[in-house]
């Protein structure tokens, strides 16, 4: 199977005067293309600093990641985010959302940036796909949070993404809720063929995935592999 991922021997140092923290130490995985993974642990294990460093959002200290066939230390910022615009997807905890724009807005921008000729009506669709097709003129702040993480899915898959990163998806949601959102990301990703990463502490949600990575102290436990086919 083709590696969408890969990394070797990942660390990450944070200096703060003479002092040094170590969040991330010799990290070492890879992930199949089409595969569902969760990357799980307590608060302070290093899960999103993990996140950003796989994703392009943060530079490595030491140690290799490649994203969809490229090394992201060969690439300069403005490469990796061409990169994250066309291949990754994001969903966040907090939505982020831009308050300014309506639903409809929200999904359509990042493909009318991309230049798609009918990115309004991909929006609409994908809107539709994720329940939220009497909402289209309505602001984030007009949405629940489940609403508004809805928005945040069908804009994270508008660019048809090879692989889709979600940071506490349902974080900020109640349980109930929070299945919602997590069934319609699962159905998407299935329909999609997208790789999907989950960072999470919550195992209920991690065991729904084929593997789980856990961390702890910035230092890999265990790397599992699901009974989820």
């Amino acid at each position: 199977m083709t590696k969408i991922l890969n990394v070797c021997n990942l660390k990450k140092i944070y200096t703060s005067g003479s002092k040094e923290l170590t969040v991330l130490d010799d990290i070492t995985f890879s992930i199949e293309k089409g595969a569902t993974f969760a990357i799980v642990g307590p608060s302070g294990s290093g899960k999103t600093t993990l996140l950003g460093l796989c994703a392009g959002l943060d530079k490595l200290d030491t140690g290799s990641v490649a994203l969809c066939g490229q090394e992201l230390s060969e690439l300069n910022e403005d490469e990796r985010a061409l990169l994250r615009n066309q291949k990754v997807g994001f969903i966040f905890q907090d939505f982020q959302l831009l308050p300014t724009l309506t639903a409809l807005e929200n999904v359509a921008v990042p493909l009318e940036l991309q230049g798609v000729s009918q990115a309004t009506k991909d929006a609409m669709d994908l809107l539709t796909k994720v329940g939220l097709g009497n909402r289209y003129d309505h602001y984030p702040s007009q949405l629940s949070g489940g609403e508004q993480q809805r928005v945040a899915l069908a804009r994270a898959f508008s660019n048809k993404p090879d692989i889709l990163f979600a940071d506490e998806p349902t974080g900020n949601l109640d349980e109930e809720t929070g299945e919602k959102v997590i069934k319609l990301l699962f159905d998407l990703n299935k329909e999609m063929g997208t790789t999907l990463v989950i960072v999470t502490h919550d195992l209920d949600l991690a065991q729904l995935t084929q593997h789980i990575l856990r961390l702890k102290g910035g230092k890999i436990m265990a790397n599992e592999i699901t009974t989820v086919s």
